[in-house]
């Protein structure tokens, strides 16, 4: 009787045995066929998805990473004026320290040593130096991302003659040369300083207006510091192809700056301070600005500066390097000219499109 029931028992569950692979067979090709089309159907859709989504976000994107905010340029310009009016202030205050040419004779200086001064040098530094910046404010109006351009410019520009204020008032030095024709003191007459103030400003501070016959702003050199600037700046934001400009504007700025000392209108520390300020702090802010990975580095020592601040202020929202293209200053139909620099001259050798 064990051998009747025990195949009793297995002849069910044999049948259900066969019975259930071929359910199984015939209805798994069907099910895995169809959940193999969704996914199909699903990876399609989120191809399409994700290509269509590439294609709209990108422009967009790049568009974004070179916001102009003017407001912000308005602000540096503001800077700039603002340190350029207490430079005017800061050369009345220091002309009543000079001491007298004749009790205080122009320290030695051995480029006077060996140039006999030229009388008529330090107007071919000051024509020249007009026509740079005329140059670089004609280029900055085409240039296309010219609200960055600008601000860059009149932060370092107002820096460079705020360090100037400091640098000519905790250290007054003689008249570099007795041919110099100094105004007469004002002790104490405010009044008269402040005429003397609105004098500068309006002459541009410059000798051949006849608005700059004070003493005092020798150290260190605001002309040398304006052509230096100018050049970099021109060099920097137009194409490398342009050689021939580059030079041009190289040429009249080493001249100017030269021009300067055969003028005997400033001592040769003058000179050499500003160059080397004024490249370092060049060098810096584009260096931070155009190497986005070092604005959080913890191994960035630049980001030690006092006005790094200012500069995460300026450039928190310019994600890339500013390329040099350039377009109309006005709404024209013409299409706009573009022409991306290779590299960045100065300070990176890879520079991107």
């Amino acid at each position: 009787m064990a051998s009747p029931d025990h195949q009793e028992t297995k002849d069910p569950t044999d049948t259900a045995r066969t019975d259930r692979p071929l359910t199984i067979a015939t209805s798994c090709p069907v099910h895995s066929h169809n959940s193999e089309d969704k996914k199909q159907n699903g990876l399609r859709k989120g191809l399409v998805r994700h290509r269509d989504y590439v294609k709209i976000s990108v422009p967009e994107g790049k568009g974004n990473r070179l916001p102009s905010e003017w407001w912000k340029t308005f602000i540096a310009l503001f800077y700039a004026i603002l340190n350029l009016v207490l430079t005017t202030v800061t050369i009345t205050v220091v002309h009543e320290r000079v001491p007298p040419k004749e009790s205080s004779p122009p320290l030695p200086d051995k480029f006077f040593d060996y140039i006999d001064r030229v009388q008529w040098a330090f107007i071919v530094t000051e024509v020249n130096g007009m026509v740079l910046v005329s140059i670089w404010s004609i280029q900055l109006l085409f240039h296309r991302y010219k609200a960055i351009v600008g601000r860059r410019y009149f932060f370092l520009l107002g820096t460079l003659y705020m360090y100037r204020c400091i640098t000519m008032y905790i250290t007054t030095l003689p008249v570099p040369g007795m041919h110099m024709v100094c105004a007469p003191k004002l002790y104490g007459d405010s009044q008269a300083m402040l005429q003397r103030v609105l004098q500068l400003i309006s002459g541009g501070g410059l000798s051949i207006t006849g608005s700059h016959l004070l003493c005092g702003d020798f150290l260190y050199s605001g002309h040398t510091v304006m052509l230096t600037l100018t050049y970099l700046f021109i060099k920097e934001y137009s194409p490398r192809s342009f050689w021939c400009y580059h030079l041009l504007c190289w040429l009249m700025a080493a001249v100017s700056v030269v021009c300067i000392l055969v003028a005997h209108e400033h001592y040769s520390v003058d000179v050499v301070v500003a160059y080397f300020i004024t490249t370092r702090l060049f060098y810096w802010y584009h260096t931070m600005a155009n190497l986005q990975t070092l604005k959080c580095s913890p191994n960035n020592y630049l980001t030690h500066t006092w006005w790094n601040p200012v500069f995460n202020f300026f450039e928190r929202n310019v994600q890339t390097q500013v390329p040099c293209s350039f377009c109309w200053p006005i709404t024209c139909p013409l299409a706009c000219l573009k022409n991306p620099c290779k590299n960045y001259s100065m300070v990176q050798s890879g520079r991107e499109e």
